[in-house]
């Protein structure tokens, strides 16, 4: 009896064909959206890791240099670290508090996986110089969004001359604790790409609170305070939830003319602004905050043709994704 032979096996490609329409072919790339797009990124991260994980447990016999990692444990004494030194706290009786455990024990876990990630990586890598490894495993091809600048704040001042190549748009909500957390790397990165990136912030509120908070930084935005309002409410979002504290802080932060903010805000003056800058975030795909879009600038289109990206975006992939578009741009 012959011997079955295997059909051959293609090797992975990210954008394969699933359909033919005539003489038309439709490939996985013209099935996108924002949504599954971030959803394609999110698969093939979770996938690589695996297939990292995968091949070491493959070459860990023949080559024992290969080393199955684990991360390791948190016990107490990690956290008592992290409370005194991380946290700047001497006084120990509130490790006795359950959600200060857990909350220390969330965040040294996070650090763990990350350490373990990178040495998972740095293995593979080691792997595929060796040539044990052939990785045809390509991530998802960029998917171009087309997003309006519309009435965006504007971080520098445009310049018709020589405008910025490069934008950076956020889409956030004031009550948002990720949107607050990301605020101090945004300002590094408008201090480090200061000459060649556009910065704008529009409006995504989730909460009713936060949408009157957006309206009351926009009434602020009318009298040239809005970075300086908006600043002041990330610092304790929770702090304004009424209204004499937006009045407040429209003192605080230079509002010249108090009392035509305070009509500005009672005559619901932006509350328009706030709706579109809502409504046209869910026209391109915006679930949730923040969200971020970053491309190529067209400042005669008021357009931005680029990727988005949602949610805990570390500073390394603003910084890959930044550095790509500035590569384009010259190109």
């Amino acid at each position: 009896m012959a011997e079955e032979t295997q059909p051959d096996v293609p090797n992975f490609h990210n954008n394969p064909r699933v359909a033919e329409v005539g003489e038309h072919d439709i490939r996985l790339d013209d099935l996108k959206n924002p949504q599954i797009q971030d959803m394609m990124q999110r698969l093939h991260s979770m996938q690589s890791i695996l297939l990292k994980q995968k091949t070491i447990e493959l070459l860990q016999d023949e080559h024992p240099e290969i080393l199955e990692i684990r991360a390791a444990r948190i016990n107490r004494e990690d956290i008592i670290r992290m409370y005194q030194e991380e946290m700047g706290l001497d006084d120990l009786e509130g490790l006795n508090s359950a959600a200060v455990q857990n909350m220390i024990r969330n965040y040294l876990e996070r650090l763990r996986q990350d350490a373990y990630l990178k040495e998972l990586n740095q293995r593979y890598e080691f792997a595929v110089n060796k040539g044990w490894v052939k990785d045809y495993f390509e991530a998802p091809n960029d998917f171009k969004l087309v997003a309006g600048i519309g009435t965006a704040m504007l971080w520098f001042k445009p310049d018709q001359k020589e405008p910025r190549k490069v934008f950076l748009m956020e889409y956030s909500d004031f009550l948002c604790p990720f949107c607050k957390k990301v605020q101090t790397t945004l300002n590094h990165l408008r201090q480090t790409y200061g000459d060649t990136v556009q910065f704008g912030y529009r409006h995504f509120p989730l909460h009713k609170e936060a949408f009157a908070i957006a309206e009351a930084v926009e009434c602020a935005r009318a009298q040239g305070r809005f970075w300086e309002y908006q600043s002041a409410v990330y610092k304790d979002p929770q702090a304004f939830k009424s209204e004499d504290a937006l009045i407040r802080t429209a003192q605080d932060v230079g509002v010249d003319n108090l009392k035509d903010f305070k009509a500005c805000m009672v005559e619901g003056r932006f509350r328009d602004r706030v709706e579109r800058d809502f409504r046209q975030g869910i026209e391109i795909g915006i679930q949730g905050t923040p969200t971020f879009i970053i491309g190529t600038y067209n400042f005669t289109e008021s357009t931005i043709h680029g990727e988005m990206f949602s949610g805990a975006v570390s500073s390394e992939q603003f910084v890959r994704t930044i550095e790509k578009y500035i590569q384009l741009s010259k190109n």
